[in-house]
């Protein structure tokens, strides 16, 4: 059964998370303490060979190999190797839960649109619905092992959920079909394919479906339409579901990742070890006088057990575990999907949406806020206080303004008269220039541009020919003129 501690984070609170340490179902430490305690057994047997069996000389070459392993190990990137592998295995583990297909869309849409209060009416939608029930089941019991167990074989689907179906039916005759009749069954098995069939339930469905249109209790087209496209959303969840069982992480990936933390760890076995120091390692830091013995070299601190490496062992391995146990979240782990209680779930609820619930409608009345124009729920006294927060309208909305209401004056993009526009400046480069110094980017903008009278007369003056205008023609060559012997004065 799948862990839940959602209710245990509900708060940010002192050592919240502290808590969950101590939990065993469903913990790393029952997912790592065989691997964890092989490592510490190994590790010990090594420490004793070393301190106990072998020879001085012995020893030095051990110690030489061990600094060898150990800078070795940390040339494998195995955090980044782990962590992307990690990361890709817990994104393809809720996208396969989101794919597992819920009837509780195609169900209503049912109970809107196949209409009739009679046997034949009911028969049509609880059809309807249990051949989407049973789609889910036969792909169900593909991918996950729990739903194989519960459903060994065609005749389990046939038997399972009679009962259930039995007490929603009512009085009556005992329906001899559970997700799949006698005769259902039959039909499936005769039909000669090589592939999984989980999708001949859908078939039967759209073919009902249209049988219902042609005897008028689906009335319209549309409705019909809406009915299939929700059935074809819920046949892709069903094919997704399988094909995620069908395609798997490159056997490469996984391959690299496992190979990576064993070659790790298995150097850390050696290399991790506390050895004698190496030669040269530390040299005194003053002479010897005479007849005083030279201190040996300085090395690590001899702990016996190596804490950081345990540490190590338990991040690493225990990420490793934690991929290993959600990359098939359709097995019998702790946190793997209830698939069967899904099951249970989706045809319970399913065939009381279309058949005990179907035009089965409390009585239309006024709500106690008919005649207020602004609604307020009550609040209870350990929620009171939240009806005093004002309401969020936006980031900007307590925005403090300058109090210069020149600031607020409004201004034209452009300038229509024919005053030149104030001089804009940057703040940089206004300390180097001055104050009124206006910005390079604005004199380049309006280099070559003329403030008085544009330098291009011609058109100016075809544009007055054009509209009939002589006395705005002759104007517009005599304001050329000025401008041309303005320019030559020196």
């Amino acid at each position: 059964m799948t862990v839940s501690y959602t209710l245990k984070v509900a708060e940010a609170r002192f050592g919240g998370f502290s808590g969950l340490l101590l939990r065993w179902r469903g913990s790393i430490y029952k997912l790592l303490y065989k691997e964890f305690f092989l490592f510490v057994a190994l590790y010990a047997v090594l420490s004793i060979i070393y301190r106990l069996l072998l020879t001085q000389g012995q020893r030095h070459v051990y110690a030489q190999v061990a600094r060898y392993c150990n800078r070795s190990a940390n040339l494998i990137p195995l955090s980044f190797v782990l962590g992307f592998y990690v990361t890709l295995v817990v994104n393809r583990w809720w996208s396969q839960y989101t794919s597992i297909p819920l009837p509780d869309q195609l169900m209503c849409v049912i109970s809107a649109s196949v209409h009739g209060v009679d046997q034949r009416g009911r028969l049509l939608r609880r059809t309807l619905i249990r051949y989407a029930n049973l789609a889910s089941v036969l792909v169900l019991r593909s991918v996950s092992t729990r739903v194989l167990k519960r459903f060994p074989t065609m005749e389990h689907v046939v038997d399972a959920g009679a009962p259930l179906a039995e007490s929603l039916w009512g009085a009556g005759p005992r329906p001899d079909a559970g997700f799949m009749s006698q005769e259902e069954r039959k039909k499936f098995e005769s039909l000669k394919s090589d592939f999984n069939k989980y999708w001949v339930p859908c078939v039967w469905f759209t073919n009902l479906a249209a049988q219902a249109r042609r005897d008028g209790r689906i009335r319209d087209d549309i409705a019909l339409c809406l009915l299939l496209e929700e059935l074809n959303k819920y046949r892709a969840k069903c094919s997704m579901l399988f094909h995620y069982d069908w395609i798997s992480i490159p056997l490469v990936y996984t391959q690299v990742v496992t190979i990576a933390v064993y070659s790790f760890f298995g150097l850390s076995l050696v290399g991790r070890q506390f050895v004698e120091p190496e030669e040269g390692a530390a040299k005194p830091q003053k002479p010897l006088e005479s007849g005083q013995e030279p201190a040996p070299a300085l090395g690590d601190l001899d702990m016996y057990v190596p804490l950081t490496t345990l540490l190590q062992f338990f991040f690493y391995a225990g990420w490793l575990k934690v991929a290993e146990q959600i990359i098939n979240p359709f097995g019998e782990d702790d946190d793997d999907f209830e698939t069967n209680q899904l099951i249970d779930r989706n045809l319970q609820v399913s065939l009381l949406s279309v058949d005990e619930m179907y035009q089965n409608l409390p009585p239309a009345e006024k709500d106690q806020y008919w005649d207020e124009d602004q609604p307020q729920p009550p609040y209870t006294v350990a929620t009171a206080a939240e009806s005093l927060r004002p309401s969020f309208l936006g980031s900007t909305f307590n925005l403090r303004m300058s109090d210069d209401p020149e600031q607020s004056l409004q201004v034209e993009a452009s300038p229509a008269s024919g005053r030149p526009a104030p001089a804009a400046q940057t703040p940089l480069l206004g300390r180097f220039l001055g104050a009124g110094a206006p910005s390079p980017a604005i004199s380049l903008r309006n280099f070559g541009r003329a403030r008085g009278t544009p330098r291009t007369p011609h058109l100016l003056r075809l544009r007055a020919e054009e509209g009939g205008d002589p006395e705005a023609a002759s104007r517009i060559e005599e304001e050329a003129a000025e401008s041309g012997d303005e320019a030559l004065e020196p």
